[in-house]
């Protein structure tokens, strides 16, 4: 039988999200490179993140060809740009004066997806890269990762968000993020629910 979803959020009925939404308008533009195997994910917080910040754009694909159109867009935006992605070559965005006018680009995809999505478009080396100082702990305790400093993609745009602009509210984000993570912890059987409630040290 085919489940009925919410229109506004898109959400599953019995996990509607539309309470927790409240949306915010930043000045800074999101662009999210989101990798195909992240469209469909039951986890995948770029959702989330579309509905509280309904001006995020976001481009699925993986090779230079598939985002052709995002190239064509940042081509011709007018504005200063910026690759969200931790390196050798970033700074900290805090360590820097940056405007909040501005263009961030997001890898959406797990570390090694993400990799391979700079490999394959090595256009992205034009952009300055920036990452987020060390002391952000993510609250995605619903999905693992293999680096101890992950954040989900929308955890790192509120981050970013509220570094160039202290005076921006990104509450909501974050108050619809964990709400999307206590509903996926809701769904599970009660012995697995406890291992994320109660995780051990």
């Amino acid at each position: 039988m085919s489940r009925d979803y919410c229109r506004g959020c898109g959400y599953p009925h019995n996990a509607c999200l539309c309470g927790s939404i409240q949306p915010i308008s930043p000045k800074t533009q999101l662009v999210v490179l989101q990798h195909p195997a992240e469209v469909t994910h039951k986890k995948n917080s770029v959702r989330v993140l579309s509905l509280v910040v309904p001006d995020v754009q976001v481009y699925v694909g993986e090779s230079a060809v598939d985002f052709g159109p995002l190239r064509e867009f940042l081509a011709r935006c007018g504005k200063p740009i910026y690759l969200v992605y931790p390196s050798a070559q970033s700074r900290s965005v805090e360590e820097q004066p940056i405007e909040r006018d501005v263009v961030l680009l997001l890898l959406d995809g797990t570390w090694r997806k993400a990799f391979k999505m700079l490999q394959l478009n090595p256009w992205l080396s034009d952009y300055p890269a920036v990452h987020l100082a060390k002391g952000y702990a993510s609250r995605y305790k619903i999905r693992k990762s293999s680096r101890p400093d992950s954040l989900s993609t929308l955890e790192a745009c509120a981050y970013m968000l509220k570094a160039l602009d202290a005076g921006l509210d990104v509450t909501p984000l974050m108050a619809a993020f964990d709400e999307m993570v206590d509903m996926r912890i809701r769904a599970m059987p009660a012995s697995i629910q406890s291992r994320y409630r109660n995780p051990t040290p």
